[in-house]
């Protein structure tokens, strides 16, 4: 029967795919919208398979690299490879697909738009998959709400949709159920697009802000999930094997010369090696003198290396980034240097980065109970609304967005880095830029609660409502560039 259901699919598209262009250009309004969707989550000069590519226009808009697409079709494929002879097409049954086939390893991308519901068994579509896989690929699902099935079926019959087969229609927690029992972690989830035809400022201001306040979210037409493969790491990130990996802390310091010793001593070895490096931003104490004093009383050692820099540029944002600059580690942290996030709990972070369990690891002070003297009653609220904007802003939940040590590999930094311009110089603080840039990159983040200290030194360099304003002035800005895309 399962054949059978195939050829039947089979059949139709062979039967449609000369009309395939007519229909595109009827639905225009909505396959650019799926188009943009796919330019927003993929970076350009990518390598992107696309499973039942059609004819070819949605990968070509991703700009890649390397662009394979499959389909089941020959007349199908044949049209896609005549229309964008610089992308490779095949004709192969994505149920029995191999890396033979395509003569490629692995994917940065695999998209999987509108073709879940055509399969006669998503899950081995799904597991053939997962030999195309690294752990930076993120997989691409995009399918129509089920909701709108009656109304996609009377466009059907009154001529404004292409005919469809008997297909399956899925809901979202279809998706993540089939996703996880597949050896896939999802990550995004989210909905978009609720009015499908182009009525100038209508349309816009419906699909641009309306579709996106919830509860209306839910009615959307589109709908996508974001996973990634899951990696079981079977090394001990506190062992001492050659395979583990280096580790850079880096330490923003501005008149904290009481902290620094108690830095040197209450830091644990990392990974492989662990390198520190402190960055003193216009101190008025003697911050300065007191690392340089500090390093240099420190015994040689294989484990532990010991870098200080100034800054000529202002902010906790810049000091991070001319420290990631320096830094020489695979894996990279940001450590407060007023200690109220302890030291000691860094290894926490490194185990879950490095046992695969997130890819941005965001530090979270709301879990556990804190003293006022560490966190007021009013810090703790501003910071909960503030954590509560941002996961809805970015699609992903977040608990606590201003805590200041955040974990990420040296790898994922980097493409942060190569796709700044989309964002600009726009974060003092520094949390907010890896943030965006995790979210863009639709990395796994995750948080690690921990317990929160009141200082024992010095005063916060914090300005709470002036920093407030700005904070809000950002996520208005995430807004506009992540949300209401």
């Amino acid at each position: 029967m399962q054949d059978t259901y195939k050829k039947l699919i089979c059949e139709h598209f062979e039967g449609v795919a000369a009309q395939l262009d007519f229909w595109h250009e009827r639905n225009l309004y909505y396959y650019t919208d799926l188009e943009k969707l796919h330019q927003f989550l993929i970076l350009p000069n990518s390598k992107v398979l696309e499973i039942g590519c059609g004819i070819g226009h949605l990968l070509a808009a991703t700009k890649p690299e390397i662009g394979v697409g499959i389909d089941f079709s020959e007349k199908i494929v044949a049209i896609a490879k005549q229309k964008y002879p610089n992308l490779k097409f095949y004709c192969l049954d994505a149920e029995a697909i191999t890396s033979e086939q395509i003569e490629l390893e692995y994917f940065d991308y695999i998209i999987l738009s509108g073709v879940l519901g055509y399969f006669s068994d998503i899950q081995t579509v799904l597991e053939k998959l997962q030999v195309f896989c690294q752990p930076h690929t993120r997989i691409i699902i995009s399918f129509h709400n089920y909701l709108w099935e009656p109304l996609l079926w009377l466009a059907e019959k009154i001529g404004q949709r292409r005919p469809q087969p008997l297909q399956n229609w899925l809901a979202m927690p279809d998706i993540t159920n089939f996703l996880e029992i597949t050896g896939y972690i999802p990550i995004k989830q989210s909905r978009r697009f609720l009015f499908p035809k182009n009525i100038f400022i209508l349309s816009k201001l419906i699909n641009q802000f309306v579709c996106h306040l919830p509860l209306i979210e839910q009615l959307c037409l589109t709908h996508y999930v974001v996973a990634r493969k899951k990696f079981v790491e079977s090394i001990n990130p506190l062992s001492n094997l050659k395979s583990l990996p280096t580790v850079s802390i880096v330490v923003p310091t501005k008149n904290e010369s009481g902290n620094i010793k108690s830095i040197f001593s209450r830091t644990p070895a990392l990974g492989k090696h662990t390198e520190i490096i402190f960055v003193e931003g216009n101190s008025t104490d003697n911050t300065w003198e007191t690392i340089q004093s500090e390093i240099a009383a420190q015994i040689p050692s294989s484990q532990f290396s010991y870098k200080s820099l100034q800054q000529t540029g202002k902010g906790k944002g810049d000091a991070v980034r001319l420290g990631f600059a320096h830094a020489t580690g695979d894996i990279l942290m940001i450590l407060d240097a007023d200690l109220t996030v302890a030291p000691e709990n860094l290894p926490q972070f490194l185990s879950v980065i490095t046992f695969g369990s997130g890819e941005f690891i965001n530090g979270s002070r709301l879990v556990y109970p804190r003293s006022d003297l560490a966190m007021p009653w009013l810090n703790t609220l501003a910071n909960k609304f503030f954590a509560s904007l941002f996961s809805f802003l970015l699609n992903q939940r977040l608990k606590d967005t201003l805590c200041g040590t955040k974990v990420l590999w040296r790898r994922d930094y980097d493409r942060i880095v190569t796709q700044r311009d989309y964002f600009g110089d726009f974060d003092p603080f520094g949390d907010f830029d890896l943030l965006f840039g995790a979210a863009k990159l639709s990395l796994h983040i995750v948080e690690v609660p921990i317990r929160y200290h009141p200082r024992t030194y010095g005063s916060s360099n914090i300005a709470h409502f002036l920093e407030g304003i700005i904070l809000l002035k950002m996520c208005l800005y995430a807004a506009y560039k992540i949300r209401f895309l």
